[in-house]
């Protein structure tokens, strides 16, 4: 039926025939609302790969939903742009088939119309199967031939876009590529009598766009190269947009897609989810023990497959088709979980988010669902609010804060609910730990032993344990011995991973003897670079063009430490160690910090690294621009120089820098920066 609607709009638009090149691609003209392009003159002194002399992204909308056309004439200058002649379309049959205007090369004055010797060929070619999404989506490609340098080639189509799920809703972007080639580039809007959507242009296409009463439309000539400001905050990058969409406001989202959700996590009264959901309730006492057996029960007992067939793009499959296929991406999960919750009485809520770090600056964008690309679920335990991804690796506990920063999130309510910021402080523990423990007790001599742990939080986390949850201790022994042995590194005799759910962090620990060198001096002394201990110098914050100048600066949030720590030899003093200054430098929102110790047989040292502050107004990056010059970017250096002191030196308890076997460094606060306690 869809087929039919699309044939016979196809064929009221346009007074020529449509024909059918095969059963998922028809060849027709344009329709009316497509503008016949406007040919720039290809310049004498043309260069580069191509010249542009007409580019189109369009869309449209009526009462059929959205409709999406390209065209391009392109005079083709240099051998490497001869690869616009293999041309690869992608869209979705369960919208409506590909419609192909023309496919031409004009060669000295001459037409070639290359669909009446050549034909397109369909894939089926999921482009993430490898990362188990289905989305049904066809490749249409077409190489082809005889094309030359000097040759114009000429290509225009129109696909339709309307997910079953939107109903009459359209959403949508259209922008111009930061980097284009030289030529006439356009976009634009344009809707039926009352299908107006909300509009939103970015300021720099806001001033020269041509506003009709059934249409927007933007040309560029020649438009410069766009880059964002360096440093900045992502929502800066934010240009030469047109944003559109059906949905007045954020809070309309929400109830839109809140019984979409609630009725995918209905129940029947047979449902074995029931079963599942009392069994759970009889095994765990507390609401959030249950919780955390049901977010198990769907991370590990439903394996993730994104499935974007037959409208399923935008629409979860219910709790039941979920668990009995025992597959489901993130809306499956997430309406099964939404169901185990429910059923146990316990109120939760599904959330819209961006798992692609792309949400700075959401609440400057027009309200639309395709902003975001990730569901999980909010639930009420014991007072506090809590976060539950159902597609984390299984021992992902439910948590006060989610496994990725976001910085804005949906709540899909019935009431509806605006977007809500999460505000960000700094992290209290590190995301990342490297503990270094070397074993010279024996002498400066021979080879030592050493012990190295990786201690890994957040989305880092997530990828050690996706690469290293499923080896055996053999894998995992063979795995470190092919990457790390040679120079350093002479063998590794253990390992071992394992994930704490309690510290949510991922552990990886391996053991063996290394090469260890000391650098020789004066008088018998001996000295080393410690592993991690050292800074690089910031680089300034400063950029060229002057209307930039204002806008704020960005680093990206990490928090790491460095733990080092060697067993001395035995028949050495504590007196006769020294190392280099310690710092604590705080530059451009940055902590550096770096403490020594030494005591108990053991060389101690800590350096932490946190972003305090990762947004820094232009003053504070000017004033600390005059900083770095100060900055201490000195290595970490243990030094060894017997008989330097007669007296057995007491240590500063003040001081006291834990080793890598006094603490349990998965604990909260560890002491990584000067601000954190640094207790047994």
């Amino acid at each position: 039926m869809r087929l039919l609607a699309i044939l016979w709009l196809s064929t009221a638009l346009s007074s020529a025939p449509v024909y059918a090149l095969n059963e998922k691609i028809l060849q027709a003209p344009p329709a009316a609302w497509v503008p016949s392009p406007e040919l720039s003159s290809v310049p004498n002194d043309a260069d580069g790969l191509a010249f542009v002399r007409s580019q189109s992204v369009l869309a449209h909308l009526d009462r059929h939903g959205q409709s999406q056309h390209l065209s391009y004439r392109i005079k083709i200058l240099h051998p490497n742009a001869l690869q616009l002649g293999n041309l690869a379309l992608a869209w979705n049959p369960a919208n409506g088939p590909l419609t192909i205007h023309a496919v031409n090369i004009h060669r000295d004055g001459k037409v070639v119309d290359v669909l009446k010797k050549q034909s397109f060929q369909i894939l089926r070619r999921e482009q993430m199967l490898e990362a188990a999404q289905l989305d049904g989506t066809l490749t249409a490609t077409l190489h082809i031939s005889d094309l030359r340098v000097g040759d114009e080639l000429e290509f225009s189509s129109t696909t339709r876009i309307k997910d079953p799920t939107m109903g009459n809703y359209d959403n949508g972007l259209l922008l111009f590529t930061n980097t284009p080639l030289k030529g006439n580039f356009q976009i634009g809007l344009s809707w039926a009598d009352g299908y107006k959507p909300n509009v939103q242009l970015t300021p720099d296409l806001e001033s020269i766009a041509d506003k009709r009463d059934n249409s927007i439309m933007v040309r560029l000539e020649n438009p410069a190269p766009q880059y964002p400001p360096k440093d900045a905050p992502l929502s800066y990058a934010w240009g030469r947009i047109i944003e559109f969409s059906d949905f007045p406001t954020w809070n309309s989202i929400s109830q839109y897609f809140s019984p979409i959700y609630a009725n995918a996590a209905k129940l029947s009264k047979s449902s074995p989810i029931k079963a599942e959901a009392q069994r759970i309730a009889a095994n765990h006492a507390t609401d959030l023990d249950r919780a955390n057996a049901a977010l198990k029960l769907v991370q590990q007992d439903v394996r993730y497959i994104y499935e974007g067939l037959s409208g399923g793009n935008l629409t979860p499959a219910s709790a039941e088709e979920t668990w009995k296929r025992r597959f489901g991406d993130c809306k499956g999960k997430s309406a099964l979980l939404l169901a185990l919750l429910t059923e146990m009485g316990i109120q939760a809520e599904a959330v819209l988010v961006n798992n692609s770090n792309a949400d700075d600056g959401l609440d400057q964008r027009l309200p639309n669902p395709l902003l975001f690309n990730h569901v999980l679920i909010r639930a009420q335990i014991e007072g506090s609010d809590y976060w539950l991804d159902g597609t984390l690796p299984p021992n992902n506990l439910a948590s006060q804060s989610p496994a990725i920063p976001y910085r804005w999130f949906l709540p899909l309510s019935t009431d509806g609910s605006t977007l809500i910021n999460i505000p960000w402080s700094p992290p209290e523990t590190p995301l990342n730990i490297q503990l270094w423990e070397l074993d010279a007790r024996h002498g400066f001599e021979g080879l030592s032993t050493l012990r190295e742990t990786k201690i890994v939080r957040g989305i880092d986390s997530l990828a050690q344990q996706a690469q290293l949850s499923g080896l055996s201790s053999d894998q995992l022994l063979d795995l470190l011995r092919q990457e790390i042995i040679g120079e350093f590194w002479q063998s590794v005799d253990s390992a071992k991973w394992h994930f704490n759910p309690a510290a949510n962090a991922s552990i990886l620990t391996y053991e063996g003897k290394v090469n260890f060198k000391w650098d020789s001096g004066a008088r018998g002394s001996l000295s080393t670079a410690l592993t991690g201990g050292g800074s690089s110098p910031p680089s300034r914050r400063e950029r060229p063009e002057a209307h930039f100048q204002s806008i704020p600066y960005y680093t990206a949030p990490v928090f790491s430490c460095y733990v080092t720590t060697i067993r001395l030899p035995r028949h050495t003093k504590a007196a006769d160690w020294s190392h280099n200054d310690p710092y604590d430098q705080h530059i451009f929102g940055i902590n550096y910090y770096r403490a020594f110790d030494i005591r108990d047989g053991a060389f101690r040292m800590v350096k932490g690294y946190r972003v305090d502050t990762p947004e820094i107004d232009a003053a504070t990056a000017k004033k600390d621009n005059d900083r770095i010059e100060d900055f201490d970017n000195s290595k970490a250096f243990a030094f060894y120089d017997p008989g330097t002191s007669s007296a057995e030196e007491v240590p500063d308890p003040s001081s006291y820098v834990p080793t890598t076997y006094e603490i349990d460094w998965t604990r909260d606060n560890v002491p990584c920066l000067s601000s954190m306690k640094a207790g047994r």
